[in-house]
């Protein structure tokens, strides 16, 4: 038969070739010029204490982010998925919105709308709610720019499932909440969970949106990337990069243990239908 494409081996090297250029190459620089510290100096640095207090604000607003986009991303997808309602076309088109907008607008936008005197903060403030220059408005920034990845993930997922299980999980009596966590929620999980580790993982590198609305203050609300910038701009290149060895490191384990995961969620889900049949 005719292939359209090369055949294996041609696409097989142009693959490699490509990744490497892309991918490999630039990772190998980062651990060769972070090779030029001891191990010792190395964990110094990233031990440090404004190191330690950004990794804690980056990882754990970029956590807390992806979650609240599991779970509201998840509604929004079923919600355009499975019902009609005026202005549906122009919802859908907003939820690219973050895809379209420059990072730095949209750091800007949110915080003059949370700042205390912005259209959103000015109601917040009085209730002891203060998201601009916080942590919190991290968490917000990094919520914006995630939403998309759940959406998009799930919406085709969603698209896939009958209307007719739910009629047939209702006509055996049931309950809503039995029909979506014992029915639903089991073919949608590794789709749910990798729309969760794409949001999770665009957050952790995430800089224009934060910077506007992060604040930045050393040991509160900087995050590791732009300690790194800093670092970069006091020309410490080692300093730089040995923080960013540690952001790969930790990323990496992180994807690697969610990936199990979701490996195992659909083999079990596999299986599962599999004994069905």
């Amino acid at each position: 038969m005719k292939r359209v494409l090369p055949g294996f081996g041609l696409s097989l090297g142009i693959t490699l070739v490509y990744l490497g250029l892309l991918v490999l190459l630039p990772l190998s620089g980062l651990v060769f010029k972070s090779s030029a510290l001891s191990f010792a100096q190395w964990w110094d640095i990233a031990t440090g204490e404004r190191a330690l207090a950004s990794l804690r604000v980056t990882f754990g607003a970029s956590l807390l982010a992806a979650t609240i986009n599991a779970v509201f991303g998840l509604i929004v997808a079923w919600v355009l998925v499975r019902y009609s309602f005026p202005g549906k076309r122009l919802v859908d088109s907003l939820v690219d919105l973050p895809f379209a907008l420059p990072t730095a607008v949209a750091g800007i936008t949110l915080a003059t709308l949370y700042a205390g005197n912005g259209w959103v903060g000015r109601y917040l403030e009085p209730l002891g709610i203060k998201v601009a220059f916080t942590p919190l408005g991290i968490v917000v920034a990094l919520t914006f720019i995630g939403l998309p990845f759940v959406v998009r993930t799930l919406q085709p997922v969603i698209e896939d499932i009958e209307p007719e299980v739910e009629e047939a999980a209702a006509t055996l009596g049931a309950s809503r909440a039995q029909t979506f966590f014992r029915v639903l929620l089991p073919g949608i999980f590794p789709a749910l969970l990798t729309g969760f580790t794409l949001a999770f993982s665009r957050a952790v590198g995430e800089y224009g949106s934060v910077i506007f609305i992060a604040g930045n203050m050393p040991l509160v609300s900087e995050i590791t990337p732009l300690l790194i910038i800093s670092k970069l701009e006091q020309y410490d290149i080692v300093g730089a990069t040995a923080l960013a060895l540690l952001m790969l490191i930790i990323s990496f384990l992180l994807l690697l243990g969610v990936n199990a995961l979701q490996w195992w969620a659909a083999h079990r889900h596999h299986r599962l239908n599999g004994g069905a049949l």
